[in-house]
């Protein structure tokens, strides 16, 4: 990259991270975003200014031939008129997942699907840590990678969380361990079909050789037809919830078990030693296990990591209790399965807080599991007239309108009985209120713990 023009649009998390990781290597950047300088922080401004970094906010550039590379945010689509613009120039289009990896010495296990993303991926850095192995946890959790990249060295391990928007723009990624844990409806905005969203999480194994792994969920067809389906040339270890398996990570006699290529079965720990809890997180939990144990990990210190492991922020967190009344913390439920799983982990009566950005999701199955489980749901955001129009569909009155977290939190309380949950699981992105799902996780635990 060092001499070359390069444009980084979209200054999130991931944008800022490419745009210090380009001005480390010595290329001549350029930043792009939608928002104006003011609304910005004036450190990264002064940051700017200080690396000589042109910057087009609130326009794009005149000419989109002035550039050799454009480095996209996860939250920008591909096909915004001038990144074609740029492509048709000449312009390589990248993603900072795919800028991270060039710049990179070390190996990488990515991890996707739709849920469970985060918590398999922080549970999976854990063991690895555990281990000894040089690890780095980011991506689409946390800390951005680009510039923990270009400081890792040989013997580091990137342990990623990928979504499939970082997906889309990657051209030579290539994981040691790749996983996609489950493929349910989402960004259907973007995506359009779910034959589009489910080719590009496939692009996690797009380039990986015969000698490497790619952990796939058997009890999900869409999610394990993906690799035959789109070609995986990786080893592929299954997983199962439901079913002994002859090769992978399953359940039996009530114990995470793995067979291995030699057809040996070690046992990793009991089911009932998880602390995370829940279903869907026993899935994660043999996800981890799966690319744990093919990315050489020894299965002692895997099943050590699995009974101490306690989840992760803004999942099925529990925040405070009052007056008998838990509330819980679940903002990381982005959308309907997410959600569904959520309402299912719990075992009490549950006052639901939903509702946000509109990511194209319908809401039928959502409501069907409330099953005399909600007692009633509190929406706020632009989703709220449609999430309410399927409720009263089905059949669900016990309806009330909020407008803001603060009010939801309120109303929630006031109905609530000793025994009861209030539980924020909102089947919807943020962004039509907040910066992203953590900030409004954050406002939600502020609100309760003011109780």
């Amino acid at each position: 990259m060092k001499g070359k023009k390069v444009l980084v649009v979209g200054m999130g998390r991931s944008g800022k991270a490419a745009v210090e990781a380009l001005c480390q290597a010595g290329a001549v950047v350029s930043a792009q975003d939608s928002k104006t300088a003011d609304t910005m922080e004036p450190e990264f401004i002064r940051f700017l200014e200080e690396n000589n970094v042109s910057t087009y906010f609130g326009e794009v550039p005149s000419d989109m031939g002035d550039f050799d590379c454009i480095v996209l945010s996860p939250g920008v689509p591909p096909s915004l008129d001038f990144i074609r613009e740029a492509a048709a120039k000449g312009a390589e289009v990248i993603g900072e997942l795919e800028l991270a990896y060039r710049f990179c010495k070390g190996r990488f296990v990515s991890i996707t699907g739709t849920n469970g993303k985060t918590t398999t991926t922080t549970l999976v850095g854990e063991i690895y840590k555990a281990a000894g192995r040089d690890t780095c946890v980011g991506g689409n959790i946390g800390r951005a990678i680009a510039v923990d990249a270009m400081e890792a060295g040989e013997n580091t391990w990137m342990i990623t969380e990928t979504s499939s928007f970082q997906l889309e723009t990657i051209v030579d990624f290539r994981p040691e361990v790749s996983a996609i844990l489950n493929l349910t409806p989402d960004h259907l905005d973007r995506h359009k079909t779910m034959e589009n969203y489910g080719r590009a999480k496939a692009a996690v194994f797009k380039n990986q050789t015969p000698d490497q792994y790619c952990v796939l969920n058997m009890d999900d067809p869409a999610c394990y037809e993906l690799g035959e389906r789109e070609g995986c040339r990786a080893k592929i270890i299954p997983f199962s919830r439901m079913k002994e398996l002859s090769l992978g990570a399953f359940v039996k006699d009530d114990s995470i078990v793995i067979r291995n290529e030699a057809g040996e079965e070690i046992v990793i720990c009991g089911t009932e030693e998880l602390k995370i809890p829940g279903s869907h997180n026993l899935e994660n939990a043999l996800a981890a296990a799966a690319i744990a144990y093919f990315g050489g990990i020894d299965p002692a210190v895997i099943g050590d990591v699995l009974r101490t492991f306690a989840g992760v922020e803004h999942r099925i967190e529990f925040i405070c209790e009052k007056n008998g009344v838990r509330f819980v913390n679940d903002s990381k439920g982005t959308n309907t399965d997410a959600a569904i799983k959520a309402i299912e982990a719990m075992k009490e009566n549950i006052l639901l807080i939903a509702g946000g950005y509109d990511k194209g999701s319908e809401y039928d199955q959502f409501i069907d599991a409330f099953e005399g489980r909600v007692k009633a749901l509190i929406l706020m955001g632009v989703t709220a007239p449609k999430i309410r129009a399927a409720a009263e569909a089905k059949g669900f009155s016990a309806i009330y309108d909020a407008k803001d977290m603060e009010e939801c939190v309120r109303l929630g309380y006031e109905m609530a009985q000793p025994g009861d949950v209030v539980l924020l699981s909102p089947a919807c992105a943020s962004w039509d209120m907040y910066d992203n799902f953590e900030q409004r996780g954050n406002h939600f635990r502020e609100c309760a713990q003011k109780l």
